[in-house]
């Protein structure tokens, strides 16, 4: 029993490069959650977003990941909506700064920001239409048959699916989430509510098309070994389902923390005012 119990938290495919990432926002996070004031709340929905991201790549639910079709759509959704999203409401930038060595914070972080390729590189996964539209491709691009089946079959791909997802949905809900107005934040409080509806509607449309079809679109599903004896249009269907109405509800979520942080920036008078200028035309008349 014991044996079988452990299993499950032994990692199905480790991997050195996620283990030290995930060390390092732990400790930095720890540390920083001790020199600035952080509400249960926050610090809830980190450590619970990072308990998500371990559990889905580095325990056993990993092998049945790589098994079933809509075990695996579960852990695409975990990687790219549900931790992303919780993560980035707990706001955890300036505590992750704030777990820095001084001198780290002082000099280095400030050259590396101000560097040229990490403005390029920032400027660009940042900007609101390449994150929205790279939130989206991936979600779609995995779901593609012969994309499916390259990532299955190679481990490299299969790693690299995982780490697409995860920091898409990093970028997206970063930007959905951020409880700045604009500028300095990059996107509008009127869009951050407009967005997830917009994103959603792809996904709604290729997880409908999976859930109703009535051939099997994933058979490297069964070359691989399927982890469940049930029927494979039966686990294709809950696959689709879960891309479907799952995503579009944690979207609606993010939507609505949206709304909830354009209410606040404009109770609190932080919204830019826009400026009526009468045409000259008509004051010379």
């Amino acid at each position: 029993m014991m044996a079988t119990l452990l299993k499950w938290f032994v990692p199905w495919e480790f991997s050195w490069v996620f283990l030290a990432s995930f060390l390092v926002a732990c400790v930095l996070y720890w540390r920083g959650s001790r020199r600035v004031r952080v509400s249960r709340g926050r610090r809830a929905a980190f450590w619970i977003g990072m308990a998500i991201i371990w559990l889905t790549l580095q325990t056993y639910l990993d092998f049945y990941a790589e098994h079933e079709f809509f075990v695996h759509r579960l852990q695409q959704l975990l990687l790219h909506h549900l931790a992303p999203l919780l993560i980035c409401a707990s706001f955890p930038a300036s505590v992750l700064r704030a777990g820095l060595p001084r001198r780290w914070r002082v000099r280095r972080l400030k050259r590396l920001r101000r560097s040229r390729p990490w403005r390029v590189v920032g400027g660009t996964l940042f900007q609101p239409l390449v994150a929205s539209v790279l939130f989206v491709f991936f979600v779609l691009v995995w779901l593609v048959p012969w994309a499916q089946t390259l990532a299955m079959l190679d481990w490299r791909v299969y790693r690299f699916m995982n780490w697409t997802m995860l920091l898409s949905g990093f970028a997206y809900w970063s930007l959905i989430l951020d409880h700045r107005p604009h500028p300095p934040g990059r996107m509008g409080a009127g869009m951050r509510v407009l967005s997830p509806g917009i994103t959603m509607a792809p996904q709604i449309l290729a997880g409908a098309i999976v859930t109703f079809s009535r051939s099997d679109l994933y058979p490297i599903f069964e070359i691989c070994g399927r982890a469940f004896s049930f029927n494979v249009l039966t686990g294709q269907m809950i696959g689709g389902v879960i891309t479907w109405v799952p995503a579009a509800l944690l979207e609606s979520v993010g939507g609505l923390l949206a709304l909830r942080q354009w209410l606040r920036l404009s109770r609190s008078g932080r919204l830019p005012r826009k400026t009526w200028q009468t045409p000259r035309r008509a004051v010379l008349d």
